[in-house]
Formats: C-alpha cells, structure tokens, sequence
C-alpha cells in the first residue's frame, strides 16, 4: 500500500492514485510505472522492498557489471544534488523546490558541481551497454523475468524526442531514459540507454549519456 509517506520528489504520476486509504499496487505495477513513466517513487518503493542500495549492489557485484553504481534513492540522491539535506515535508505540493529556491545561487552551484564530479549514481556508457548486452542474452535474470524487464522497457512512455526519435520503421527499442537537475542554462544527466532490434531480429546495446551541458534558448 502506498501512502503518501511515500512520496519522493519531482515527477511521481502515482501521487494522483494515492486516496485516503492509500493506493494498493502489486510489485510488478510500482516496476511497470519506474520504467515507463519514471516515477520517483514508484522507484523508490521497489528499491526498498528490494533490501535498499545495498541489496542492488551486492547483485552487481555477484552479476559482475562493473562501472555502474547505484545510490542512496531518489530522496536522499535529489536533495544531496541541490545543496539540501532531505525532510519529509519536501515531499509535499512544492516543498521541495521551494526550498531549494531559497538556497543562494553559490551553494547551489557548489553542490552540483560536487554532484557532477563525483556522483554516486553514476555509470560509464560501456558498463551500461555491457549490462544491457548480458540481459539481452539471459545471463542476468531468469528466462521469464528477462522477457518481463525488456517487454516493459519496451512499453516506456519516456523520451519521445531521445533514442525513440530515430528508431526506424521495423526497428524496436525497449530503454530507460534519465534526466538530472538544471540550473539556469545548466543541464545534468540527459541519458537514454536501452536495446535496439533491427528487422532480422538482431539486437545492440546503446547508451547515450550526457553528464553536464548548457541548456539551449
């Protein structure tokens, strides 16, 4: 049951389900609505149920994918990335961006600069595509679970103008899009990762990321 002691930051499409009772979703929902809409706490809730960012790097480290790292969750990772240390209230209508409006501009940009150097979500594109590859071939995930992953991946919502933009006509792509916070014309994390099919069926890993840009006029 979600509540609304849930809730995280920025976008979470769940937060209009959630009523005076709560909101009832099986796991496999709180999944399908993490990768195909990106909602925070949707992500954050199989996180936990997982066994937190400890249970997600054991895995990689038994799985061996290397140069990927997964951080603290979404609440803790937001509000590191503008300078704030995270309350519950933040979670609340826009708590959290007015809080972090209130910061001046030096600590602001400090704190993303620290975040940009050395984030602890942070994954190289190779280690994306060769974690993506190892999937795509089953020697990640059962057959079943396999199928589940790249078939919802497939279904995102996300990244209309991103990847999906120049998929040709018999071409499929099931992927995972990201985006970081921006700061005036400043712009951090703009991925997309996922695999490419082409008609004969074969497939390929890609990862596009882009660290740290300006935002164009």
């Amino acid at each position: 049951t979600v509540t609304l002691d849930d809730l995280t930051v920025f976008h979470q499409p769940i937060r209009g389900l959630i009523g005076p009772n709560g909101y009832s979703a099986t796991l496999r929902e709180l999944m399908k609505l993490a990768l195909t809409q990106s909602d925070n706490t949707a992500n954050d809730l199989v996180l936990r149920r997982l066994g937190g960012p400890d249970a997600i790097r054991k895995m990689f480290l038994w799985k061996q994918i290397d140069e990927v790292h997964f951080g603290p969750g979404e609440r803790l990772l937001q509000a590191g990335i503008a300078g704030l240390e995270w309350k519950p209230q933040y979670a609340l209508g826009n708590s959290f961006q007015i809080a972090r409006a209130k910061l001046n501009r030096t600590e602001r940009e400090e704190a993303l600069s620290r975040y940009v150097a050395s984030p602890p979500d942070a994954a190289s594109p190779e280690g994306i595509v060769r974690a993506l590859a190892a999937l795509k071939r089953g020697e990640l995930l059962s057959p079943a679970s396999t199928a589940l992953l790249l078939d919802t991946m497939a279904s995102s919502h996300t990244g209309k103008f991103r990847l999906r933009a120049g998929v040709s006509d018999g071409w499929t792509i099931a992927h995972k899009t990201g985006t970081g916070q921006e700061l005036g014309q400043r712009a951090t994390g703009f991925n997309d990762v996922g695999v490419l099919t082409s008609p004969d069926g074969r497939s390929y890993a890609v990862a596009v990321m882009i660290a740290d840009g300006a935002l164009t006029p």
